[in-house]
């Protein structure tokens, strides 16, 4: 594997709970000239999971409790957000100034529980994450089968990372291929053997997906074409996500 070919999905309408997410990406796809074909992998923003699987929360609907109201007064945060983001965390890991980085029921560490304002589809409505990410990336990869393409998904999501500024895209789900390529027990050049060298290849098609597809360019679902993977159908996030007593920073 020398090349590989990453290209944005654009053409789809704004996204509403139950339309057939798999059908409107081949048919958008296919309409501009890069239909999806077997090997593919298709990487979907969570965002627009989210839309499907109506996580959305109007904002009206929500009644904060004591705690949200006396933290959000303190920092100048809308206290029926810090509710939902509360409501969608396991625990609270850190809670420095206006930033909460919590865990979610998932397992995923993150800031504000992957709660996500922007793109919502309304003002004063939220999205939450999706409940069972890697459920819904087989279903997706169920369909894609069902419309004629053998293809392994990853839905993503934007995260940050300890010792470095900056966010990107990692993935929470998946279908089809393992998310990590290990080298352990393999040699380098020099014969040194690797004992620790696992990559996660996962996090790294989700971040060359987020080059084309960007936070204002209504372009939510990527493609990438030639990445050679094994074809794994019992694949999840779960061999991903670090135990605490391995974790530093928990």
């Amino acid at each position: 594997m020398t090349r590989l070919e990453v290209f944005g999905v654009g053409g789809l309408p704004e996204i509403t709970e139950g339309m057939d997410l798999a059908r409107m990406i081949v048919d958008a796809a296919a309409a501009q000239g890069d239909p999806i074909v077997d090997g593919d992998v298709v990487l979907v923003t969570s965002k627009i999971v989210s839309k499907v699987e109506g996580r959305t929360v109007e904002l009206d609907d929500v009644e904060p409790s004591d705690f949200a109201r006396r933290w959000s007064t303190t920092w100048d945060k809308d206290p029926r957000v810090t509710e939902v983001v509360l409501r969608e965390s396991k625990r609270i890991i850190r809670q420095i100034g206006p930033v909460l980085i919590t865990e979610t029921h998932h397992g995923f560490c993150c800031a504000n529980s992957g709660v996500d304002q922007s793109s919502s589809g309304a003002h004063g409505r939220i999205l939450t994450l999706p409940l069972d990410p890697d459920s819904t990336c087989r279903a997706q990869r169920a369909r894609f089968a069902q419309l004629g393409a053998d293809v392994a998904v990853i839905m993503t999501d934007t995260f940050g990372r300890p010792w470095r500024e900056g966010q990107t895209d990692i993935a929470i789900g998946i279908a089809g291929m393992d998310p990590l390529r290990s080298y352990i027990g393999q040699h380098d050049p020099h014969g040194h053997e690797f004992r620790v060298q696992e990559i996660c290849s996962a996090d790294e098609l989700a971040s060359a997906a987020e080059l084309v597809k960007g936070n204002t360019s209504r372009v939510p679902v990527a493609v990438v074409r030639g990445y050679e993977f094994e074809p794994d159908d019992d694949a999840s996030m779960a061999p991903v996500l670090r135990d605490a007593e391995r974790d530093l920073f928990r």
